[in-house]
């Protein structure tokens, strides 16, 4: 949703109760420290009242835009929309948060029932022809007023939503604009539902040790606990959640339950009940691709990528096809080292998918003398944040200030005030670790309130979501190398919208193009395996002894290993996306058979299956990357590019990290990405340390 499609509605709303009902928290600014949503007040109950009167009086809001006597200029028009929507942007942030995070059945059955109207809300919005005049009249001025920098783009923003959104259209295309919009909004909706309910159906119940066999202890013990909350007494249980599943897939010898333990994963909403989403999704890509023919685009893919650095498929597939070819022959390669080691073994079956990451785990333990398991002593939840935040420390000067005494919507949230190097005052950080059923899988970064000065000095609450295992009663939660890379990466988007410095909120933090909002986040990861680092936080948890240096060389030396499939799954993935939303005559597929050939023409190796399947694909059907996918690895370009600037200047190189700060962090959606990228890097960024750090410019040793 657009910043801009509510009202403030304090001045239409009685400031007392009624009737003795207890007033509604959306109701008016909330009156809490730092403006933090009152989540012990907030009520199932408050939500549809919100949204439904700050549905009503953004109508009138709009009205009174239009109904303006003045002459349409850049302040009474295009800050006007700008500055509406402050009850709808309070309900919609909390709403959407918690839909994500900490959900309920009566919250689905409210996104349900809102969602169609707060659709028809956007589509009133920029299908309003008088509206669009006055934008348009604005836009068609825009060489002779003189705009700021970020008023420009604050124009050619509000031009574009409009056009994009179908306001040339004919009455009748509008109607049909319409009912495509509804129903894509509620498909996502269901893709998502579906897939948290599978996830949480599905578990794998243990009840012979002798089955736990390669296990670690420490994931052992968290499966026991699981069991015991799930009603499994004296039992273990094993789920989708990949805390819970990779390391099963790693290390468990009992390969029929490998076998099983995979399939569920490859078979999440897929399984022909309530929840499978085979219809969903190709429903959900046939309606964008008629969608995109009614706005004049050739497929949705051609549509998402008009705004981002990508421009057109055809710039997505130039990078993907520049990548694909080293990694699929490099996954063949470890496909037969791991084949190799099977018929050393006497073994008699051939390589499957649910063997490669038990295989993989035992070359990089016998060819680099590395188990990744070693490293989790060294990494728990809170020593990895301390170390997250001692970098941007050292980077940027920011500091936090755990508060127990600020609103959190779980128990399980912590509560951070973040100061800048001056002691000012910068936002508010919430850090959610733990998995539950009410949160759905993945780690990522929302806000529930953005940084702008538009309507005064606003300070962003940013929110970092993980799904960790909750620790046991007396011990920590500890993390491997790779889980505590994904707190350093969620940490990279936080610092994104923690360190914006933007005058409006539409163009605030994290509001920047799909294949440009993951180079911050990807940057920060690269401070993690940095000596210099490691080597001050990484601790063992009991003993308190830094991390040996010979552990940290031999993560380093086997770093490169298994790049090929991990490269692979991923690309597999980011083809996929644009293979369904490349669809350009608006048919349904049949989802199995279209994914099947969609990876059999990519040449996608029997052993590996994409990242995300279809059924489970949230990123895409559910989610913000649809034809997006790929911009982890765009993205990674920049951020590989961006890091050798670091390593040739220091890792805390003061001045780097101001060019960064200044350039990147706080400029949000204020200019084109090419633009703040090149302002920092001052050149074209270079895909050759991408390939070097993967691997992939030459042959596995």
């Amino acid at each position: 949703m657009t910043r801009w499609m509510g009202i403030i509605l304090s001045c239409l709303v009685a400031a007392t109760s009624i009737g003795g009902e207890p007033l509604n928290p959306f109701m008016s600014e909330f009156e809490t420290a730092h403006g933090i949503p009152p989540f012990d007040q907030i009520q199932e109950s408050h939500y549809l009242p919100a949204f439904r009167a700050g549905i009503k009086a953004n109508n009138a809001d709009i009205k009174a835009i239009i109904d303006n006597k003045e002459e349409a200029n850049f302040e009474n028009t295009i800050e006007a929309l700008e500055n509406s929507g402050q009850l709808l942007s309070r309900v919609s942030s909390v709403f959407f948060n918690l839909m994500s995070s900490h959900s309920s059945d009566r919250l689905n059955q409210i996104a349900a029932e809102i969602t169609p109207e707060l659709t028809k809300l956007n589509d009133d919005l920029v299908l309003n022809a008088q509206l669009f005049s006055r934008v348009k009249a604005v836009y068609h001025q825009k060489e002779s007023l003189k705009l700021a920098a970020e008023q420009e783009i604050l124009l050619e923003n509000a031009y574009k939503q409009f056009v994009r959104g179908g306001a040339n259209l004919s009455e009748k295309d509008k109607s049909s604009l319409r009912a495509l919009n509804e129903e894509i909004s509620l498909l996502q909706l269901k893709f998502q539902e579906n897939q948290l309910k599978d996830t949480n159906r599905w578990e794998l119940v243990i009840d012979n040790k002798d089955d736990l066999a390669g296990i670690p202890d420490a994931i052992v013990a968290s499966a026991a606990q699981t069991a015991e909350k799930k009603g499994h007494n004296n039992k273990w249980v094993f789920t989708l959640h990949r805390p819970s599943m990779t390391p099963f897939l790693q290390f468990a010898e009992n390969r029929s339950l490998r076998e099983k333990m995979f399939k569920g994963y490859a078979n999440n909403a897929n399984n022909d009940n309530d929840f499978d989403n085979k219809k969903v999704a190709s429903r959900t890509a046939a309606l964008r691709s008629q969608r995109a023919k009614l706005l004049g685009y050739q497929s949705h893919a051609h549509y998402v990528l008009e705004q981002n650095m990508a421009k057109t498929p055809a710039g997505v597939y130039a990078l993907l096809d520049q990548v694909w070819p080293a990694a699929i022959n490099k996954s063949k390669d470890e496909a037969a080292m791991m084949q190799a080691m099977i018929d050393q073994e006497g073994g008699t079956f051939k390589l499957q998918p649910w063997d490669w990451a038990y295989y993989a785990e035992k070359i990089r333990k016998t060819k680099y003398q590395f188990d990744e398991e070693q490293t989790r002593p060294y990494f728990s939840v809170t020593s990895t944040f301390d170390a997250a935040l001692n970098v941007a420390n050292k980077l940027f000067g920011i500091t936090m200030k755990e508060r127990s005494d600020l609103p959190v919507y779980h128990p399980d949230v912590k509560a951070f005030e973040v100061f800048d190097k001056d002691g000012s005052l910068l936002g508010v950080y919430f850090a959610d670790y733990y998995v539950r059923d009410s949160k759905r899988s993945g780690a990522w970064m929302n806000s529930f309130r953005k940084q702008s000065f538009f309507n005064g000095q606003v300070k962003p609450i940013i929110v970092n979501c993980f799904n960790y295992p909750a620790p046991a009663a007396g011990e920590p939660t500890l993390l491997t190398f790779e889980q505590a890379s994904t707190l350093f990466h969620e940490f990279g988007h936080a610092l994104h919208g923690l360190l914006s410095n933007c005058h409006y909120n539409s163009l605030s933090g994290t509001a920047v193009n799909r294949d440009f909002v993951e180079f911050p986040s990807q940057v920060m990861e690269n401070w993690l395996s940095e000596k210099e680092v490691l080597s001050k936080f990484a601790k063992h948890y009991k003993t308190g002894e830094p991390i040996p240096m010979e552990l940290i060389d031999k993560l380093k030396a086997a770093g490169q290993f298994n790049q090929g499939f991990k490269t692979v799954e991923y690309l597999a993935a980011s083809y996929l996306d644009m293979k369904w939303h490349s669809i350009s005559d608006g048919q349904e597929q049949d989802t199995l058979a279209f994914e099947k050939k969609a990876m059999d023409d990519l040449g996608l190796i029997d052993e590996i299956i994409p990242r995300y399947r279809s059924t489970y694909f949230s990123h895409i059907f559910a989610g913000g990357y649809s034809a997006g996918y790929y911009s982890y690895i765009w993205a990674e370009i920049l951020d590989a590019d961006t890091f050798e600037v670091f390593k040739k200047n220091g890792i805390f190189d003061e001045a780097t990290a101001k060019s960064f700060r200044d350039h990147i962090l706080s400029r949000g959606g204020t200019a084109e990405p090419q633009t703040l990228y090149q302002s920092f890097r001052g050149q074209e960024p270079s895909i050759a340390p991408l390939l070097k750090r993967r691997g992939l410019d030459s042959p596995p040793q």
